[in-house]
C-alpha cells in the first residue's frame, strides 16, 4: 500500500512510516526488488524486527528507496560468502561505484567522479557507521575503520542524494550500517578464512537479548602477507553496541570501536614493471619502510524517540586518530573529531495529501596535530612540521515529498552551511623557521528539487537536480613543495547535477538505471609531483575553472530459469555498467581533454546458480574494455583488461557454511589504480604512477552461525 490507512493513529502512522514509503528497488544489483522483511532468520527461526534506533533490514531497504535519486541497498548477507576484506568486496555490484585496490585495505572509492585524481584516501564522498560520520572535521577520511564483516547493511545515496544526512558533496554519502542483537543474522556467529599470500582472518559475533537491555560485540583480526613485496597487513577491528529501551517509543544506543592497522606500503611502479614484475616493491617504499600505522577509537550514541508523528534520532560522537606513516616523510598526527546531530524524519497530511519530511542540523568540530620528520628508514629524524589543524561545520537541512498524485511526488530540498579551516604552523624548526597562521570559511545554500513517480508498487522514475559544494581539506590546503610545507587558499568545488533515472522489477527482469550530468566549477584537481609533473602549474591540488562529469549507471537483473532441473533451483544473470565520461571544459591547459584517474567503461558480469540444498556457485566477469589515462594531458592511456573469478560454496542446514573464493583465475597483469599525472610526456624518465592489480588468488573459509 502507497501509504499508512487514513484514519490510522498518528503514533501508528509514524511506526508505519518506514514501511509504507515507495519501497521498490534493487537491494543491490543482482537482487530482486523487496517489499516485505527478508526471509533470513536467526537462533529459533524469529526474524530480524529492529528497534527505535536501528530498524530491520526492510525498514533501512525502504527508507533508502523512498529517495527521489539514484541510491543503492547492500544487504550484507550477500557478502557473507566470499572474502570480504575491502569494501572493494562490499561495493563492487553497485553500479555507479568506481572501486579499486591500491594495496591492503586501501582503494579509490569514487561516485561520479568524486576525488578522480587524488591518489591516497578519500576526498568528495562521506562515509557514515550508523548514520554518524567516520570523516575527520575537514572531510577527509579513510577505510581503515570500516571492517566489511561487521557490518548488517549498506545504504548508498549518489551525489545530492545524500541530503537525508546532510550531505552535499559531487559524491554523495555511504552508509554502513552494523547489526544490533535484534538484527543480527544469528546469536553467535565463528568464522575462519584464509588462502593467497599466507592470509588468515578469525572473526567473532555474539549478541544478546534481555529485557529492555540488547549488547552486541564483534571483532576481526586479519594476518597477510599480501601480493607485492612490502605489502603485510596486521588488522584488529572492534564493534560494540549497547541498546537500552527506557520507555516504550524511547530508545538509547551507544556505540564503541577500537581500530588497529599495521599496513606496509609497496609503493607505486612504473608500467614495465606492472607487466613484468607485479610483486615488487618500488625501492623507495623500502628504504624508507614506508607504512601506515592507525590507531582510532569511537565512541557514539543515538537517542531516538517516537512521536505521534515521526521519529526524533540525536546522534553524538567522538574519534580519536592517532597516525603514524613513513613516506616522503615521517607523517605523525594525533586528532579527535566530535560532533552532535539531531534528526527528524516524519509523515503527515496536508489538505489530505501525504507528506514526508526530514529535517536536521549537524554541528561537528575537531583539531589534529600535524607533525612532520625527516624519514629515516621509517623512523623520525629532524623535525620539518609542527602545526595544528582545526575545523569546524555547521549545517541545516531539510527535504521534502509532498504526494499531490496518489503516485508522483515533488521532491524539494536545502541545505545551509558554515564550514572553517584554521591552519597554524608553529614554527621555530630549521626547515619550518616561519609562523604561519590561515584561517578560510567556507559558506553556502545547496538546493534540490524533483520529482518521483511510482506507476506501479514495484517500479520508480525520477529526476532531480541537486546542488554541491565540496570543501578542500587539509591535504588539499597544506601542501609541501621544494622550499617549504605552507597553506594554500583554495576555492570550495561546486556543481549543478542533473539526473533521471528508473528502478524496479518486471516479472524476471529487475533493472537500476539512471543517467547524470554535474557542470562543475572550481573542481578540486591532484597531480603527482614526483613523477612526471609539469613545473608550470601552482600546487599538486589546484582549482579547475571548469569541468563536466557525466555518466550512466546501471544494473540490469535477469531470472534465466527457475525451477532448472524441477527442485526449486535458479538461475540468473547480473549486469553491471558504469560510464565516465569526466572532462575539462575550455581549460586554459587542459583544453576539453578527459580528466585522469578513472576509465571511462566498468563492466562486472554475474552468472549464479543456487541449489535449495545451499550449493551455489557464481562465475563472474571484471572488463575494463579500455584503461584510463594516466595524466590530464592525455599523452599515457593505461591497456584494459579483463579478470575472471568464481565463487562457490555450500550453506548447511545447521548453520554452518562453506566458501571458496577465486579471483583473476587466468593471473592476468593489469593497472588497478593511478597516482595521476599533470603531463607523463613531460618525464624524463617512465613514470612510477601505477599500482599493479592482484593476480591470481583463491581464498575459503567456514562460517559457523547458532
Amino acid at each position: 500500500m502507497p501509504f499508512p490507512p487514513r484514519g490510522a493513529p498518528p503514533a501508528l502512522a509514524a511506526l508505519l512510516l518506514p514501511l509504507v514509503l515507495p519501497a521498490p528497488a534493487l537491494a543491490q544489483a543482482a537482487a530482486a526488488v523487496e517489499l516485505s522483511e527478508l526471509s533470513v532468520s536467526g537462533a529459533g527461526g524469529a526474524v530480524p524486527r529492529g528497534s527505535a534506533t536501528v530498524p530491520s533490514v526492510a525498514e533501512q531497504r525502504a527508507a533508502v528507496n523512498a529517495t527521489v535519486g539514484s541510491v543503492a541497498f547492500i544487504d550484507a548477507a550477500s557478502i557473507q560468502n566470499r572474502y570480504a576484506n575491502t569494501l572493494r568486496d562490499v561495493l563492487k555490484d553497485t553500479p555507479g561505484v568506481f572501486v579499486q585496490n591500491r594495496y591492503g585495505q586501501e582503494l579509490r572509492l569514487s561516485i561520479r567522479g568524486s576525488g578522480i585524481s587524488r591518489g591516497f584516501h578519500l576526498r568528495g564522498l562521506e562515509l557514515l557507521q550508523d548514520g554518524i560520520p567516520v570523516n575527520l572535521a575537514d572531510g577527509s577520511g579513510d577505510f581503515y575503520q570500516i571492517d566489511p564483516l561487521s557490518l548488517r547493511s549498506v545504504e548508498v545515496y549518489k551525489g545530492g542524494n545524500a541530503l537525508t544526512f546532510g550531505a552535499t558533496t559531487l559524491g554523495g554519502a555511504v552508509n554502513f550500517v552494523t547489526p544490533t542483537a535484534y538484527t543480527a543474522l544469528a546469536p553467535n556467529i565463528l568464522r575462519i578464512d584464509g588462502g593467497a599470500f599466507n592470509t588468515i582472518r578469525e572473526s567473532f559475533q555474539v549478541s544478546r537479548i534481555s529485557g529492555p537491555v540488547d549488547v552486541l560485540l564483534n571483532g576481526t583480526i586479519t594476518n597477510a602477507d599480501s601480493y607485492r613485496a612490502h605489502e603485510t597487513q596486521r588488522t584488529q577491528n572492534f564493534n560494540a553496541n549497547l541498546g537500552y529501551q527506557i520507555a516504550p517509543g524511547v530508545e538509547t544506543r551507544f556505540y564503541a570501536g577500537v581500530f588497529l592497522t599495521d599496513q606496509k606500503l609497496p609503493g607505486t611502479l612504473n608500467l614495465a614493471d606492472v607487466f613484468n614484475n607485479p610483486t615488487r616493491a618500488n625501492p623507495t617504499a623500502i628504504t624508507q619502510n614506508q607504512s601506515r600505522q592507525v590507531e582510532a577509537e569511537r565512541i557514539a550514541n543515538r537517542t531516538s524517540f517516537v512521536l505521534d508523528v515521526g521519529k526524533l534520532d540525536i546522534d553524538s560522537w567522538a574519534i580519536h586518530k592517532s597516525l603514524y606513516h613513513p613516506i616522503f616523510q615521517v607523517i605523525d598526527q594525533d586528532g579527535w573529531t566530535y560532533g552532535i546531530s539531531p534528526h527528524w524524519a516524519g509523515t503527515f497530511e496536508i489538505g489530505g495529501f501525504r507528506n514526508d519530511t526530514i529535517l536536521g542540523l549537524r554541528a561537528f568540530a575537531g583539531q589534529n596535530a600535524a607533525r612532520q620528520f625527516v624519514n629515516i628508514a621509517g623512523n623520525r629524524g629532524t623535525q620539518t612540521l609542527n602545526a595544528l589543524q582545526s575545523a569546524a561545520n555547521y549545517e541545516a537541512y531539510g527535504e521534502n515529498r509532498f504526494w499531490f498524485l496518489r503516485d508522483v511526488a515533488l521532491m524539494t530540498g536545502v541545505k545551509l552551511f558554515s564550514s572553517n579551516r584554521t591552519y597554524s604552523n608553529k614554527g621555530g624548526l630549521a626547515a619550518s623557521p616561519n609562523v604561519q597562521f590561515a584561517n578560510t570559511t567556507y559558506e553556502g545554500v545547496n538546493p534540490k528539487i524533483g520529482l518521483l513517480w511510482q506507476p506501479r508498487p514495484e517500479i520508480q522514475v525520477f529526476g532531480d537536480i541537486t546542488r554541491s559544494r565540496d570543501v578542500p581539506d587539509f591535504s588539499d590546503l597544506v601542501q609541501t613543495n621544494t622550499l617549504r610545507t605552507t597553506f594554500v587558499p583554495l576555492q570550495a568545488q561546486r556543481a549543478w547535477t542533473y539526473e533521471a533515472g528508473a528502478r524496479g522489477r518486471v516479472d524476471r527482469l529487475s533493472f537500476d538505471v539512471t543517467l547524470y550530468r554535474a557542470e562543475i566549477r572550481d573542481e578540486l584537481i591532484n597531480f603527482n609531483t614526483a613523477s612526471g609533473a609539469a613545473i608550470n602549474l601552482p600546487a599538486a591540488t589546484f582549482n579547475a575553472p571548469r569541468s563536466r562529469h557525466q555518466g550512466v549507471e546501471a544494473a540490469i537483473g535477469l531470472d534465466i530459469a527457475r525451477d532448472l532441473s524441477g527442485i526449486g533451483d535458479t538461475l540468473s544473470v547480473t549486469q553491471i555498467w558504469t560510464h565516465n565520461d569526466f572532462r575539462f571544459v575550455r581549460d586554459p591547459v587542459y583544453g576539453s581533454n578527459r580528466i585522469a584517474g578513472i576509465p571511462q567503461d566498468v563492466l562486472r558480469t554475474v552468472v549464479s546458480y543456487a541449489h535449495p540444498s545451499g550449493f551455489y556457485i557464481s562465475p563472474s566477469v571484471d572488463w575494463v574494455p579500455q584503461g584510463a589515462f594516466a595524466d590530464h594531458a592525455n599523452t599515457l592511456k593505461v591497456p584494459g583488461y579483463a579478470l575472471f573469478n568464481l565463487q562457490t560454496g555450500i550453506d548447511f542446514a545447521n548453520g554452518v557454511s562453506l566458501f571458496v573464493d577465486a579471483r583473476n583465475l587466468t593471473d592476468a597483469r593489469y593497472v588497478s589504480d593511478i597516482s595521476v599525472l599533470a603531463n607523463a610526456a613531460a618525464s624524463a624518465t617512465a613514470p612510477v604512477a601505477f599500482y599493479p592489480g592482484v593476480g591470481r588468488a583463491v581464498f575459503g573459509g567456514v562460517r559457523a552461525s547458532f
